[in-house]
């Protein structure tokens, strides 16, 4: 895995990230549109990052923190390309961003019926914490 490199995205990689999460995404998110990671980009440059192996994409993470709380989304591997230490890369990327950034603990959101990723999420060293649940509103128009 030496040629892996992870790197920030910019704004000329959105059209790729939204293709390959198609392929790569455990279902879709609200936010999964050119607006939204154009948004996510502007607003924090360095959190989206990207992993690349021969110059293709290969996996991402959202590595968002707003000052207060580090939050993890979209880790992403290529079906070809898992159980290789790319998702593990992206975290510790992540991870390392948080810590320069004075973030104390990361959390993600992981859906109850994907176990793989739960089983790279614990490999990483995260776990559920079942006292809390997800409360939405989508803030539709």
């Amino acid at each position: 895995m030496s040629d892996l490199h992870v790197r920030a995205g910019t704004p000329a990689d959105l059209d790729a990230v939204l293709a390959f999460w198609k392929i790569a995404a455990e279902g879709t998110s609200i936010s999964d549109d050119t607006d939204g990671v154009a948004r996510l980009v502007a607003r924090d440059p360095e959190s989206l990052l990207l992993a690349e192996q021969n110059g293709e994409l290969v996996g991402t993470v959202i590595a968002g923190f707003d000052g207060w709380r580090c939050h993890l989304y979209r880790l992403a591997v290529h079906p070809g390309h898992r159980r290789q230490g790319i998702g593990g890369a992206l975290l510790t990327a992540a991870e390392e961003r948080f810590r320069a950034l004075g973030g104390r603990r990361g959390d993600a959101m992981v859906l109850d019926r994907n176990e793989p990723a739960q089983h790279a999420w614990r490999a990483a060293g995260y776990g559920p914490e079942p006292q809390w649940s997800r409360w939405v509103k989508h803030l539709d128009g």
